[in-house]
């Protein structure tokens, strides 16, 4: 019969993986050395709720601790665990593969390294790192992307489907020959004709985007942002995208931004979500039956405090008519 210290021990053992916040923070340890703050960025949890679960399990064994000036950086090393301790997380972690959480803290991780980066090169670098900060004084932090707007072609008409209180109309605008803002609500097209009220090239439209007011073959481009999990038929809307598509001049393109799949069930009570995101798959099969080819689908590198789930971009083409 085992001491009683023993079975205190295996129950310990389990308890340090009770906790879904800690599962996580082991999973993402396993993949990085992280400090406290970068830990709570991750997880989107306080500082305080951070420390607290970093004590436990290094208290527990299960975390390396390393201190570099007044930081302390954690660290899973499978080599320094116990064989109990490596017997008992193996089928947990194996479990936790396809997780939206995980999926999502593996996402914002990126991002976190990227701000390491930067600091570092702005701590080390003085002049590389303070040019940054200098530039964003000088002249704001949009510009640049202002700048690779221009790269649309000046002749074009864009459709910005859905387009709430206009922010993406009022970037596009200045480097095409039309926007058509399309949105079934009028007092969001009340607030971008109020947002955009100097521009004189766009065009305000009331309409459902499973039934656009655009003419066959109109527009060369058509941008939909976080807008498609809100539509019943998303298919149904992006067929409606390629029949108002012209594809000479360079367009028939669509532009889509919206949520990756996730499994925050409460945002279709909350916020009247039909779907919780999309997944890659998903999105070709739905391109593909509107008539597109498939599309190119990328991750956007999301900012570490945000707190909603990843974001995808994916664009759409249609063949030459």
């Amino acid at each position: 019969m085992k001491h009683p210290n023993a079975i205190q021990t295996v129950l310990d053992r389990i308890g340090a993986l009770s906790d879904p916040i800690r599962l996580r923070l082991l999973r993402l340890l396993e993949t990085e050395e992280l400090s406290v703050g970068e830990v709570a960025r991750v997880l989107q949890v306080p500082q305080s709720t951070a420390s607290r679960h970093l004590k436990v399990l290094s208290e527990g064994g299960w975390l390396v601790r390393r201190q570099l000036g007044t930081a302390s950086y954690y660290r899973v090393v499978l080599d320094d665990l116990s064989n109990d301790e490596r017997a008992l997380w193996a089928p947990v972690r194996g479990q936790m593969e396809d997780i939206a959480e995980i999926a999502e803290d593996a996402r914002r991780i990126e991002s976190v390294i990227a701000e390491r980066a930067t600091d570092s090169v702005s701590f080390f670098g003085r002049l590389a790192g303070g040019w940054d900060a200098l530039r964003g004084e000088m002249f704001g932090n949009q510009f640049t992307a202002q700048a690779l707007l221009t790269m649309l072609p000046r002749t074009w008409t864009v459709a910005d489907v859905g387009c709430g209180t206009g922010n993406v109309a009022e970037l596009v605008a200045p480097c095409v020959n039309e926007v058509i803002a399309v949105d079934q609500s009028a007092p969001m097209l009340e607030a971008a004709e109020q947002r955009l009220g100097g521009a004189t090239n766009v065009r305000f439209v009331q309409g459902a985007v499973e039934s656009l007011p655009l003419d066959d073959s109109s527009v060369d481009a058509v941008v939909c942002v976080l807008v498609l999990h809100h539509v019943d038929d998303p298919v149904r809307a992006l067929r409606e995208m390629a029949r108002a598509l012209r594809s000479d001049r360079g367009g028939g393109v669509a532009l889509v931004v919206d949520m990756m799949a996730h499994t925050r069930t409460e945002y279709r009570h909350t916020m009247g979500h039909k779907h919780l995101g999309f997944g890659e798959d998903a999105l070709d099969e739905m391109f593909r039956e509107a008539g597109f080819g498939s599309p190119d689908v990328r991750v956007i590198r999301g900012e570490s405090q945000a707190k909603g789930p990843g974001l995808f971009a994916a664009v759409g083409r249609l063949e030459e008519k």
